[in-house]
């Protein structure tokens, strides 16, 4: 075993003792010994090389901000375009402003309506079940153009008269729609017996109210009056309305000219329609009371029609024609008027009765033993007993003529 050297010993043997060597150290031909330590060659380490210096951190130029994209206004592929979808509240805003029109228009129109004062003094019937309106179409020539008269066909004459006179009773049973004839012959308080338009021409609307209610026995409720220029403006505020004509029809002086058959009437035509006197010969002044309430009837179909109401345009010229051209009693509410206006769409077919006062002849004398049947059902509230014996549509018994 190799001793260590000592501390004697010299350097060059010290060296020796520690890499295996037996020369001086690097000397050629030196050979390790067998269990001497091998020297392993020693690669040399890479010679760190100079970093440069840390420069301060620089913030990136601001980018210019672009403008979002247009959407594509031009077609694209399969031919459509884009568009943005409307939005749910934009929807309910829509919605909400047509409620709004819907209820703002009548309460606007309701400012422009006359009153009449139509409840006479004195004793009358007790208060009844249900609901009577009185129904008036005056042809009082007042406020019309030498221009409408020529085209409405009215003439000139002076003062005013019924043209049309309809009982309109709502309650329990089925609405009844009852025309009494201009030329039925009734008595007139503090008149005698006459012609009942003549209780109008007398009296105004509190007088013939009076002579109704005395012949009847029926309490009126409510009052409505319409005069030529207000129908021809109602009929032509809902787009016209159907008449039915039996025979081809010919009156210049109503300006009327018809063919026979079913066919639409604008409001010219309609009233000719319904107030011609020269065309009705078979029935005379009963047929004329038919006329008028099969356009009445017509007239109430087209105001229920949803067009009249989806129709802004003709929603606000019927609201309008209807305030401007139609007189209400005094105590008419909108509400009461409303109901009145929805009545007088269901008087036809199942809804209703349409029928001609009961009479006894053509001289318009009232039956004296149906027309009173007829009037205590209405005072009764009881229109599901009027049948056939009763209401038709002339007024005169079932299988006569009506």
């Amino acid at each position: 075993m190799a001793q260590r050297p000592g501390s004697g010993d010299s350097d060059e043997e010290r060296f020796n003792w520690l890499y295996g060597g037996s020369g001086s150290p690097g000397s050629p031909g030196s050979e390790p010994e067998p269990d001497a330590t091998r020297r392993m060659p020693v690669q040399p380490r890479p010679q760190p090389t100079s970093r440069p210096a840390p420069q301060p951190a620089q913030r990136p130029a601001p980018q210019p901000v672009q403008p979002p994209a247009q959407p594509p206004t031009q077609h694209g592929r399969g031919g459509r375009s884009w568009r943005p979808r409307p939005r749910l509240r934009h929807l309910v805003l829509l919605l909400v402003a047509w409620i709004v029109f819907l209820v703002a228009v009548p309460i606007y129109a309701w400012t422009r309506v006359d009153d009449v004062a139509f409840a006479p003094g004195g004793e009358r019937p007790d208060e009844q079940p249900g609901t009577t309106y009185l129904l008036v179409g005056s042809d009082s020539r007042e406020g019309l153009t030498p221009e409408q008269r020529k085209e409405f066909g009215t003439g000139n004459a002076a003062g005013q008269r019924t043209d049309t006179i309809m009982l309109l009773h709502t309650g329990s049973g089925p609405n009844l729609l009852m025309s009494i004839p201009r030329d039925s012959l009734v008595e007139v308080p503090d008149r005698g017996t006459t012609k009942i338009n003549a209780a109008y021409a007398f009296g105004g609307p509190k007088l013939l109210v009076k002579t109704i209610e005395q012949n009847t026995g029926i309490h009126i409720d409510e009052y409505v009056e319409i005069g030529i220029g207000g129908f021809v403006g109602l009929v032509d505020a809902v787009g016209g309305v159907e008449i039915c004509p039996e025979k081809a029809m010919q009156d210049p002086l109503a300006n009327l000219d018809v063919e026979a058959g079913c066919q639409e009437a604008d409001g010219v035509t309609a009233l000719g329609y319904a107030r011609s006197r020269k065309t009705y010969t078979a029935l005379g002044d009963v047929q004329r009371a038919q006329a008028q309430r099969e356009v009445v009837s017509s007239v109430g179909d087209e105001v229920l029609s949803p067009w009249s109401v989806l129709n802004p345009v003709r929603y606000w010229r019927l609201n309008m024609a209807a305030t401007d051209t139609v007189e209400f009693g005094k105590g008419m509410t909108p509400w009461r008027a409303g109901m009145w206006a929805m009545a007088m769409t269901r008087v036809n077919g199942e809804n209703g009765l349409t029928c001609g006062v009961p009479i006894q002849d053509l001289a318009v004398n009232w039956d004296p033993d149906r027309a009173p049947q007829m009037f205590q059902a209405i005072i009764d509230d009881d229109t599901d007993r009027i049948g056939q014996g009763l209401c038709s549509p002339s007024g005169l018994p079932k299988g006569t003529t009506g």
